[in-house]
């Protein structure tokens, strides 16, 4: 059951320029997509791990409202563990382990997992059985934070896995995020994804993070070749939305956009381009200075006139600027929400599922709220870790 009247005092606490915003960003994607349009996703990590975004994005691919993802390698480790797992974590003093190989508190964690799932993983790996042992007795406390990366056997287990889906990219020719999809529960982005047949792709300015993952998803294609292809998504989209991302030059300052980018030499080459001219650009942040920077670019063409005069825009508009916001804050079709994600994803997705007459599955709230705590346990009892099996069995399905 949707929590509508929360969603709503969502909407209410929200400034009025950023109400203002949402309105007109919700009502441009419902025009877009009632006349067969797309829209793109360019996700970060962090809160939108947390907050339930990426699985609320996931459900919006599965009903046909997001045609397009771009996110960072640290999102894929996180969802082939299950999105959310929940961890005990332990001082690492009492089992032995090295303080200067720790983490900062030196802290060492355990994934929450039945012996019978322990003892399907053994099936796949050697598990320490002597250090899952202390765990139940082991001094600790639980929390829910993102999956598959520090805890232990699940970390392990992700970057493991990891080498092995690479070795499937060099035999097929695949991208990482595409053969790992077949393996992700449907409720993930990744999962989602290459059911659906719709593009999820790591940027390469996202690359650095998941330990392994995001070196195997490096050499799993040719920068080249992923440039391109997140090029093809931005391309194909009437509308792009950015939550909670920083590094989004590829799609404002890439190899191959001409408006706002450094396509004009690709272009001169007689090589393929694209234009973010006539499309609509949207940004949930929590940073107040995105609307700043396009306020100045609006009252006094502040940036454009930097950027014409070769001039710091930094020192001259007087604000922390960060490097996407140039093109941002330049584009005509640019619409800021200021907010927090967990707030305006609901309020964004509902809106547009019930102006196009779509049911939702799941939804997404605010993690402080009591809807966002059943949220996230539910992210934890429900979206399963990846499955080898699975994977491959997909796999071969596919080939047919």
């Amino acid at each position: 059951m949707i929590n509508r009247k929360l969603i709503q005092q969502f909407y209410d606490e929200l400034d009025e320029r950023s109400k203002e915003t949402l309105d007109n960003a919700i009502q441009k994607v419902v025009e877009v997509k009632r006349h067969g349009g797309k829209l793109a996703v360019v996700t970060g990590s962090g809160p939108n791990i947390h907050e339930g975004v990426t699985t609320l994005i996931a459900e919006l691919i599965n009903k046909g409202i997001v045609d397009g993802v771009t996110t960072s390698s640290a999102v894929v480790s996180h969802e082939m563990g299950g999105v959310l797992d929940k961890v005990k974590m332990c001082p690492a003093a009492q089992f032995g382990l090295p303080e200067e190989k720790m983490p900062r508190g030196n802290v060492f964690e355990f994934t929450e997992m039945s012996d019978e799932a322990l003892e399907e993983l053994s099936k796949e790996m050697i598990l320490d059985q002597e250090l899952l042992a202390k765990r139940e007795s082991a001094e600790g406390h639980f929390v829910i934070k993102a999956a598959g990366n520090m805890a232990y056997p699940m970390g392990l287990r992700t970057e493991m896995v990891a080498e092995q889906i690479h070795g499937l990219c060099r035999q097929t020719g695949l991208s990482f995020e595409t053969i790992a999809g077949y393996g992700c529960d449907e409720r993930t982005m990744l999962g989602a994804g290459a059911r659906k047949g719709v593009p999820v792709i790591v940027t390469i300015p996202q690359l650095i993070g998941g330990g392994h993952v995001g070196m195997a998803i490096g050499d799993s294609i040719t920068i080249a070749e992923r440039s391109r292809r997140v090029a093809k998504i931005m391309e194909e989209a009437d509308v792009i939305l950015e939550s909670a991302v920083a590094l989004t030059q590829e799609i404002h300052d890439g190899p191959f956009e001409t408006y706002t980018g450094h396509g004009i030499w690709t272009w001169w080459q007689g090589q393929p381009t694209y234009s973010l001219r006539e499309k609509t650009l949207i940004r949930f942040d929590l940073d107040e200075n995105l609307r700043k920077a396009q306020d100045l670019q609006k009252q006094s063409a502040m940036i454009q006139e930097a950027i014409s005069k070769g001039l710091p825009k930094t020192k001259l508009s007087k604000i922390p600027f960060r490097m996407e916001m140039s093109a941002f804050a330049r584009h005509e079709g640019s619409l800021p929400v200021i907010g927090d994600i967990g707030m305006i994803w609901p309020v964004f997705a509902l809106r547009i599922a019930d102006e196009l007459g779509i049911s939702l599955d799941f939804m997404s709230y605010k993690q402080e709220t009591q809807d966002g705590k059943d949220m996230r346990q539910w992210i934890v009892d429900n979206i399963r870790p990846f499955s080898r099996k699975e994977m491959l069995a997909n796999m071969n399905m596919m080939k047919r």
